[in-house]
């Protein structure tokens, strides 16, 4: 069987503490490094950045 080629990455917002999930593909040369998205926060009811966080195990 095939081995895995993306792993689940948690965004998140440090000032809210609410997080997002996605898949990031490790080998890729754009997505090196740390990602950071602007998206909605629900508590902020607004946009915000959201940062690339370590996933609990």
């Amino acid at each position: 069987m095939a081995k895995k080629t993306t792993i689940v990455v948690k965004l998140e917002n440090k000032d809210t503490g609410e997080y997002y999930t996605i898949r990031k593909n490790p080998k890729s040369e754009a997505t090196k490094g740390k990602m950071s998205f602007r998206k909605y926060d629900k508590k902020l009811r607004k946009h915000a950045i959201f940062t690339e966080a370590k996933m609990p195990n």
